[in-house]
């Protein structure tokens, strides 16, 4: 798996599904200036990926707020992701979800962030956050059983645009208005002298 951190995240042109239309020519580009959450999933009607793009529509407004696009992605086709958009939450669907679905029915995308199982043609759950000038500045894969934290992407997202702001360093389990300090020593030790 190819670390993407500190580097452009790759560039794409594909067919997605927004809004219950299906988008011939979707790309990153077209976010330029928004933070992204780009995340994977194995597959559409399946059992845990149903629970996480929900929980991202849960929190869609948080990402909002933060500038941020939410945008998921499977080798699905545009077709089967808008079937699973239109049908029932209580049926496994996703219907309510409203951030873009990319379709990466050729695989190219999910290689291009390393996120392929090659021998079974799916996607690990990765998760990709994109600053505004589109470099991957956080990175984090699951394997296939494994839901992943919604709310971690929130914390994550928070610390960088934290960073971004103040030039200040975020410690391990930092939460919006914790302590933070300033990449040095003298500071590092006036923090733990403090926590």
């Amino acid at each position: 798996m190819p670390m993407l951190v500190g580097k452009k995240a790759p560039e794409f042109k594909a067919k997605a599904v927004l809004e219950n239309q299906i988008v011939e020519d979707f790309s990153l580009s077209d976010y330029r200036g928004k933070y992204v959450v780009f995340f994977f999933y194995p597959l559409d009607f399946t059992f845990v990926c149903p629970t996480e793009l929900h929980a991202f529509q849960e929190q869609l407004a948080e990402f909002e707020s933060r500038n941020t696009q939410v945008i998921g992605c499977s080798v699905d086709s545009c077709y089967s992701h808008f079937a699973w958009l239109n049908t029932p939450k209580h049926k496994g669907g996703i219907q309510g979800v409203t951030y873009p679905l990319v379709a990466d029915l050729n695989k190219t995308i999910a290689r291009d962030y390393g996120v392929l199982i090659h021998q079974e043609g799916i996607a690990y759950r990765g998760l990709f956050l994109l600053d505004r000038t589109g470099v991957v500045r956080h990175q984090v894969v699951n394997d296939l059983p494994l839901g992943r934290s919604v709310e971690e992407a929130l914390r994550i997202l928070d610390a960088l645009i934290y960073f971004e702001r103040h030039g200040e360093v975020c410690p391990a389990n930092w939460q919006q208005g914790k302590k933070t300090f300033k990449p040095n020593q003298l500071s590092l030790e006036e923090y733990f002298t403090h926590v």
